[in-house]
């Protein structure tokens, strides 16, 4: 049985990395800790230290496997509010503010699509302010260019949450 000795909150998920350092899923604690004793990982951040009678094990934030995994082509990641909001780290597009919705740049009522490239993160305010119109016609300007995150499904989902050692490795 191993023994948690470990700061109060910390991560009960673990990151893990392909070989190449390439976001694959979160897994549990219990398996990340069950892939470094078998060798098939190794731990790059680490948040702590699990300890038995025999040996002890840091508890894994963040792990890569030691082979290359192919993972076959994924599907994308579609552009809902939450994986919008976590793309543009929950800031307006417009105006820098704290965002809690998304706005179409060219609007769906002038042939916009639900993309990647054509949502952004915005505060209630600027959404309003901005309407159906586009950004030239109000004298707006974007400071980004929207596009797809390179992050996979599998990790889209837990990034609602995301630990803070995972920042560089999720970057989009």
């Amino acid at each position: 049985m191993l023994i948690a000795e470990h700061a109060p909150g910390s991560a009960m998920r673990t990151l893990l990395l392909n070989a190449s350092l390439e976001p694959l899923c979160v897994v549990s604690r219990n398996r990340a800790v069950v892939l470094v004793m078998s060798g098939k990982a190794v731990v790059v951040e680490a948040g702590g230290v699990l300890h038995s009678a025999h040996t002890s094990v840091a508890v894994p934030v963040v792990l890569s496997l030691t082979r290359y995994v192919h993972v076959p082509a994924r599907r994308p990641v579609p552009p809902t509010r939450r994986a919008v909001l976590a793309r543009d780290d929950h800031r307006c597009a417009y105006c820098g503010g704290a965002a809690d919705t998304v706005d179409h740049v060219l609007p769906r009522s002038r042939g916009g699509g639900h993309e990647w490239t054509n949502v952004v993160a915005a505060c209630v305010r600027c959404n309003h302010r901005k309407a159906d119109r586009l950004l030239h016609e109000i004298g707006w300007e974007l400071g980004f260019t929207p596009r797809a995150p390179r992050w996979s499904l599998a990790v889209a989902g837990a990034t609602a949450r995301p630990e803070p050692a995972w920042s560089r490795y999720l970057a989009a």
